[in-house]
């Protein structure tokens, strides 16, 4: 997003974090940053670590992500939380945080075997923690369609998970043209709006919006049969 300089940014997630345990008061509207594409940030950088070790000793807390940003969920129609691909602190908070949890899973062997583990964090938080988590679906990402390796990947994951997890449509291909945008600090529709990365994003938008007003359709019968 060409914001380079973050351990100069006076307030992070981690800075609303360590005010939630502190039990300091937390404005949530300080740490955002507001990008010319008309997306808004809030940022993170190296204290988040030592934001993950504090977390540890701290009252309820699988909740500081959630408290620290409740405040402005009403001023968004979509809120997303980037995760490490760890099974971390942090990363249960955003579980605990979150309405809906969608899966990258990269065209590999081994991204793929660590479904099981994921599926079992994702219910355990389901259950102990936030009753209202759901997994919208897996994303296969960094597809290379020159190898029958994404193909395979995806019966695996059909086969395991189908009957309860969704998998996309949408497949996100590996391009050089993703990396030049990263290291341009633009986003790939700034960079190359007709890339086949970007037209993949944009289908796999749609998709998940598709979801969400099918869901909310089957909310509101659901209601009116009551």
């Amino acid at each position: 997003m060409g914001f380079y300089d973050l351990d100069n940014i006076p307030v992070t997630i981690s800075t609303l974090m360590e005010r939630y345990i502190d039990d300091e008061k937390i404005c949530p509207e300080q740490a955002i940053i507001h990008h010319e594409e008309k997306v808004d940030l809030i940022p993170s950088n190296l204290n988040l670590a030592m934001t993950e070790v504090n977390l540890v000793g701290a009252m309820s807390r699988e909740y500081a992500m959630q408290n620290s940003i409740r405040d402005i969920k009403k001023l968004y129609d979509y809120i997303i939380i980037d995760c490490m691909p760890s099974l971390s602190m942090l990363t249960t908070n955003a579980l605990a945080t979150a309405d809906e949890v969608i899966i990258p899973v990269q065209s590999q062997y081994l991204s793929a075997k660590g479904m099981g583990n994921l599926l079992k964090t994702i219910s355990k938080v389901k259950r102990q923690i936030n009753r209202n988590l759901e997994i919208g679906g897996i994303l296969l990402t960094l597809v290379d369609k020159r190898t029958k390796l994404p193909n395979t990947i995806k019966s695996e994951l059909e086969n395991n998970y189908g009957s309860i997890v969704k998998i996309y449509n949408t497949q996100i291909p590996s391009t050089i043209k993703t990396a030049e945008s990263t290291s341009k600090g633009k986003s790939i529709f700034t960079y190359d709006k007709n890339n086949k990365v970007a037209i993949a994003y944009s289908e796999f938008a749609k998709e998940v919006l598709q979801d969400d007003r099918q869901k909310r359709k089957n909310a509101l019968a659901k209601d009116y049969t009551r």
